[in-house]
């Protein structure tokens, strides 16, 4: 939809708005700010300093944190903004905040506190709802303050029928939510529940709800004004998830059929209605086939802001038949009284959009959270490939944040083209210095069932896509070239001043011991044959292979070639950290040289006790001291990232030799935390000097 741009504004001269967000919400938000000509302000804390949304905006302003709801009213209005744009996140979803602004004469753009308010509660909204004809689950809720005892709690379960789901009826996420399928375990899953429902929310409140055993997850994004005029804009599948987390998302969904579509299209407009809501907004669905393709679906929420997966929608949307709307655009407009400029009728869908999620985690081992300086980032770009991305090159993934980085948005004619598009874009996104979940997202969307449409949200759980393919071998043997290519110095007349390993009688072997996070050591002998950039590379015990090596100008690119074949990886090198990082078709690694000498200690069976961080984060906790006495699966550490704990457990029994971390050290991944002498050396076989051979 295009739309001329003119300026909101409620005074003299060109309107502001401020972001109160960060990332790659806050730089979406400042694109459509500044193709309306209104002036974008934005807030950043101490880590965020240098971020590209503080860069990118007209004015940035400090905060201590981006939940300073006071602090930020205050800044908004002594920078001249008139209105608050809140994001996703945050405070998007603080009634307390949207009723703070409108208070201070500030425009909030998102809906009125009280329809936040209604809907922030699931039992409140569902309650809502339900007396506005939307179909919801059948089950049963406790009155704040008033928890059900024991036995009502067994009474209700057994009336509503198992399977169950508990969750907390504020917030959301996924946390303290339950799978209860029998009478046995309700009561510890309840009151583990209440547990992190008061600890996340400051409310211990449960809603019990029928569990869904195959459940579709589809929301529909709507769009109100104060004018009374409420419409729906298609839906969204969203069930691709992992522990409640969305992952990949698309629009439409492959499942609905047009009636269907309409059907719970006006269902979702029921929803708002129902709250008075102005803005945009997503009701949440729980959908179900029978055998006979028939569709049932359940409220299950309203997210009362925009969603992080709104891009979709903006893509296949057309008004009056041309494809493309601007929901942060519409948002502002609505926020400033302004009507809609189209009705339902004038809304259609053309062709298919598909979106992932960029995650700072290694889902190779086991999804832990990462991060690190951004070495190299190259995002993917071309005809119908949108990147909504919130990091830039030399800037670092922290703990600080939400570990979601980018978003990137592929359409197509029609879903396999979307797909297939998909596919190629994440294959030339390239992240070195802090692992992605970029190559699992490939896997993932190339798996049978997503490309069949069969979704449903236990999918990643209970039929994971198949495992990555074992190419470290190949990757140590590049990254020990590479490393060779340190040592080439040019031509020079003194034949035994260049490092290629000649020597009287033939040349020798340079071996490079190389280590992958999670990955026992590898060493690979590399020797020049003949000509510069000509070598030998054996593998262990493996016989010698010829291979080329070569790098670019900038360094950016290291080039491996057979006699058959030629790769060429994505290069970056970790000055802090000493890792050399490389990257293919989305995947990447990071290796580390060890000294050679590291496996001929005299006490070389402790390196298998060296325990080394996971991840990198925060340490926790270092419950051990040097001379205590351990057994295997004894916790020696707890790092914390990206709000997730993780104990270090010893994979032996011995005695602790040394602590190299103390409680609130920063570490990066793979630092040695503690190392544990065995408690029988003997018993452990000694490492090989092929190395040295």
């Amino acid at each position: 939809m295009t739309t001329t741009p003119r300026t909101i504004s409620r005074s003299h001269g060109v309107a502001r708005v401020l972001v109160a967000n960060r990332g790659e919400i806050a730089l979406r938000i400042m694109r459509t700010l500044r193709r309306m000509g209104i002036s974008p302000a934005t807030v950043y804390t101490d880590a965020d300093s240098e971020a590209p949304h503080t860069l990118a905006a007209d004015i940035a302003l400090r905060v201590e944190h981006y939940l300073d709801a006071d602090g930020i009213v205050a800044l908004a209005l002594d920078c001249g903004a008139t209105g608050v744009h809140p994001g996703y996140g945050f405070l998007s979803e603080n009634a307390d905040f949207a009723r703070a602004c409108t208070d201070s004469g500030l425009v909030f753009i998102g809906p009125p506190a009280s329809a936040i308010e209604a809907m922030g509660d699931k039992i409140r909204a569902k309650d809502t709802v339900a007396a506005a004809g939307v179909p919801v689950l059948g089950g049963f809720a406790e009155k704040p303050g008033q928890p059900l005892d024991d036995d009502e709690l067994l009474r209700a379960a057994e009336e509503t029928g198992y399977p169950l789901l508990i969750k907390p009826s504020a917030g959301g996420g996924g946390k303290g939510m339950r799978s209860v399928y029998a009478p046995e375990s309700l009561l510890a899953d309840a009151a583990a529940a209440r547990r992190e429902a008061l600890a996340s929310f400051g409310d211990a409140t449960l809603l019990v709800e029928k569990l869904v055993q195959r459940p579709r997850h589809i929301e529909v994004q709507v769009m109100a004004d104060a004018h009374g005029h409420v419409l729906h804009l298609g839906e969204r599948e969203c069930s691709l998830q992992r522990r409640h987390q969305k992952v990949v998302e698309e629009a439409p969904s492959p499942l609905l059929t047009e009636e269907q579509r309409r059907t719970m299209g006006e269902a979702a407009v029921a929803a708002a209605r129902s709250c008075g809501y102005v803005g945009a907004g997503t009701v949440e669905f729980i959908a179900e086939t029978d055998p006979d393709g028939g569709l049932s679906f359940s409220f299950l929420e309203m997210n009362t802001r925009l969603q992080v997966e709104h891009p979709v929608t903006e893509e296949v949307v057309a008004v009056r038949g041309e494809r493309g709307v601007d929901l942060v655009e519409l948002q502002v407009r609505v926020a400033y009284g302004e009507a809609l400029p189209f009705a339902q009728e004038d809304v259609s869908w053309e062709g298919h959009a598909v979106e992932s999620r960029i995650y700072a985690e290694d889902a190779d081992r086991g999804f832990l959270p990462s991060g690190g300086p951004i070495l190299l980032l190259e995002e993917p770009s071309g005809p119908h490939v949108r990147v909504d991305s919130g990091i830039a090159r030399g800037g670092a993934v922290t703990s600080d944040f939400d570990p979601m980085l980018a978003k990137v948005v592929t359409w197509g004619a029609d879903r396999a083209e979307a797909l297939n598009r998909m596919d190629a874009a994440l294959a030339s996104y390239r992240l070195l210095g802090c692992v992605t979940n970029t190559a699992y997202l490939r896997r993932l969307l190339r798996h049978p069932r997503v490309i069949a449409g069969d979704l449903s949200t236990d999918l990643i759980a209970s039929d994971p896509p198949e495992e990555a393919p074992d190419l470290l071998s190949s990757v140590a043997m590049a990254a020990a070239l590479d490393h060779q290519l340190d040592l080439e110095i040019g031509p020079t007349a003194d034949r035994f001043a260049v490092p290629d390993g000649w020597r009287m009688g033939g040349p020798a072997w340079t071996p490079w011991r190389l280590r992958a996070p999670g990955h026992d050591a590898v060493v690979v002998r590399v020797r020049r044959d003949g000509a510069p950039g000509r070598y030998l590379v054996a593998l262990a015990d493996r016989e010698p292979v010829a291979l080329g090596a070569r790098r670019s100008a900038d360094g950016t690119r290291l080039t491996i070639t057979d006699a058959d074949t030629t790769v060429t990886y994505a290069r970056a090198d970790d000055p802090a950290t000493a890792h050399r990082w490389l990257g293919l078709e989305g995947a990447a690694w990071s290796l580390h040289e060890e000294p050679v000498t590291a496996a001929l200690r005299e006490d070389d069976a402790a390196a298998d006790g060296t325990v080394r961080s996971p991840m990198p984060g925060t340490v926790l906790d270092v419950p051990v001291r040097v001379g205590q006495t351990v057994t295997a699966g004894t916790t020696l550490a707890v790092v914390e990232a990206m709000k997730m704990e993780h104990s270090v457990p010893s994979p032996i029994d011995g005695t602790v030799a040394s602590v190299a971390v103390r409680t609130g050290s920063s570490v990066p991944m793979d630092a040695v935390l503690v190392t544990v002498e065995p408690e029988n050396p003997a018993d452990t076989p000694s490492t090989s000097t092929e190395e040295q051979r």
